[in-house]
This record gives C-alpha cells, sequence and structure tokens, in this order.
C-alpha cells in the first residue's frame, strides 16, 4: 500500500469507469429478480419496474471499487452488489407512498404506487428487500461462511431499525421541527450513511481486506455518506425537476430540516468539501487501485443529478 500515492481526480475516467461497473451490475439485477410469470406474475413485474428504471447505481458500484481496491474481483463482490442496490430500491419504494413522502416521480417517471397500486407497491419493497438476503447469501460460492456471515449481519444492520429504517423514523418524527444540527447528523448517518458504509466494508471485506483496511472504509464511507447527503440537500434547494427526475423543493414544503435550511448555502457547500476532503484521507495508505473511490468523493459533492 503506498501513502505517498498522488491523485489527479480530473485525469480520472469515472464517467468511463461508473458506466461499464453499473452495466456489469445492471446484468446481474436482471438475472437477480424473476421474469413476471404465474400468479405472482404483477408482483415480479412491479419489482422489476423499479430495480431496473435506471439511476446512479452507486451503492453496487461503490462495492465494486472496495473490494478492487483491496485486490478482490468483481466475481466475489457482485452479489452483494446487487442486494444491496435491490435494498435500496426497496427504500424508494416505500419512500414514495403516500404514507411516507407521496412522491409521483421517481428517476423520470411514475412512482411505483402510481403504476402498480399501492398494496403490490408496498409487496415489491417486501420483495426486494427479503429476496436481497438471498441474492447475497447464495451469490458467493469462493467467500468463507464466516465473511458471508458478517456481510449479511451488516447489511441487516445497514437497512434494519437501527439504519435506514431507524433514520427513517427519525426522518418522519422530525417533520415541522427545527433539529439541531447533531440530530439532523444522526438522522442521516442511519437513513442514507449505513448503506454507504456497508457498501464499503462488506465489498472490501469480500475482496479479502485487512481490519486496518476495513476501518480505513469505514471512515471513508462515513464521510461520503454524509457528503452525498448534504449534496442532495442543496439539489433540492438549487436543482430543478426536469433535471432531477424528481420533485424539488419538497423538503422545505414538508417542514424538513436540511443542512442548507440549518447552515444555509454556502456553509453546506463548504461542509460537504470538507466531508470530501476526509473521505479521501481515509484513503491515505491505499494505492492506485482505490482511484475510483477517491473519484467517487469528489463526484458526490460536484454532481448535478
Amino acid at each position: 500500500m503506498a501513502g505517498s500515492h498522488n491523485f489527479d481526480v480530473k485525469a480520472f475516467p469515472l464517467e468511463t469507469y461508473v458506466r461499464e461497473a453499473a452495466a456489469r451490475v445492471e446484468a446481474a439485477l436482471a438475472r437477480s429478480v424473476a421474469e413476471p410469470a404465474g400468479p405472482s406474475g404483477r408482483l415480479f413485474e412491479a419489482m422489476r419496474y423499479s430495480l431496473l428504471a435506471g439511476g446512479k447505481r452507486l451503492r453496487p458500484v461503490l462495492a465494486i471499487a472496495a473490494c478492487e481496491a483491496v485486490g478482490g474481483s468483481v466475481e466475489s463482490v457482485m452479489g452483494f452488489a446487487c442486494a444491496i442496490e435491490m435494498i435500496h430500491t426497496y427504500s424508494l419504494i416505500h419512500d414514495d407512498l403516500p404514507c411516507m413522502d407521496d412522491d409521483d416521480l421517481r428517476r423520470g417517471r411514475p412512482t411505483n404506487h402510481k403504476v402498480y397500486g399501492e398494496a403490490i407497491a408496498t409487496l415489491a419493497g417486501d420483495g426486494l428487500l427479503t429476496d436481497a438476503f438471498r441474492v447475497v447469501a447464495s451469490s458467493s460460492p469462493k467467500v468463507s461462511a464466516g465473511v458471508l456471515l458478517q456481510t449479511v449481519i451488516d447489511l441487516a444492520d445497514a437497512a434494519g431499525s437501527d439504519g435506514m429504517a431507524g433514520g427513517q423514523v427519525i426522518d418522519l418524527l422530525g417533520e415541522g421541527r427545527v433539529l439541531e444540527l447533531k440530530e439532523l447528523e444522526v438522522l442521516h448517518r442511519k437513513k442514507t450513511g449505513a448503506l454507504f458504509i456497508a457498501s464499503v466494508v462488506c465489498g472490501a471485506r469480500l475482496g479479502g481486506a485487512t481490519e486496518k483496511q476495513l476501518e480505513s472504509m469505514r471512515q471513508y464511507g462515513q464521510a461520503l455518506g454524509l457528503a452525498f447527503q448534504v449534496a442532495d440537500d442543496l439539489l433540492d434547494v438549487e436543482s430543478n425537476a426536469e433535471d432531477l427526475g424528481k420533485r424539488t423543493q419538497k423538503d422545505e414544503a414538508r417542514g424538513k430540516a436540511t443542512y442548507p435550511s440549518l447552515l444555509g448555502i454556502e456553509q453546506s457547500h463548504q461542509l460537504a468539501r470538507e466531508l470530501a476532503s476526509k473521505a479521501h484521507a481515509a484513503l491515505a495508505d491505499f494505492d492506485h487501485r482505490a482511484d475510483p473511490l477517491r473519484a467517487l468523493a469528489s463526484f458526490a459533492v460536484e454532481r448535478k443529478v
């Protein structure tokens, strides 16, 4: 590992890297959920509608990049990469429901419940969440049972009551109330950050990472997840629905605390840049194989979508 590695973010072909990794994930995802057929065909159709709707595929790409950063192969991480995208997609389907954020646009087209109804949309989310664990548990034959078990535990922690689901509750209960900055950070560490951390930590673990490398990945994921959320809050204020493919200005409309509402626009941009720097610093001991992760940290705060 080379701590003196110099990285030029502008020279790294991130767009190409992400496109190629995402294409591999896309093909694997299409195999992970059955084609619509039989009595449950409508359910599989709804699951595939949201799962195969495109998107950045950022979490699976992060898992692949983390695996490669420690010298692992894409094959050993692909099942997990699919699983974490399935869990992310389930959360979006449920987030969009009338009982939650009540959104009618996602990735530039009608949300799941607008097409399939609330009941099928709820079950599509349930199906994706549950099937994700089958996919990760049955797809890495070369990985030891111990590593696979720890990966499943981490994934459950990230998605469950102490992670994403718990964060969503804090988010719901915080509507219309002014949150302190620390409360907002806890909310986003759970709701958004937990899956980012799991992406890189589990990806690296499946690639054969040492404990020291796993701790570095944890620090990287923590900084990246928060940076991504700050940038997301800024996009909600500064962008438009046509560019984002989803409704904007909705946080303010629902009385939700955001980084711009607490810190202001300029200070929020500054915080995002500081968090990206923290993510870069966490990778100081990694060589050029971690360049995709470095580029992704910069992308997280510079993105326009």
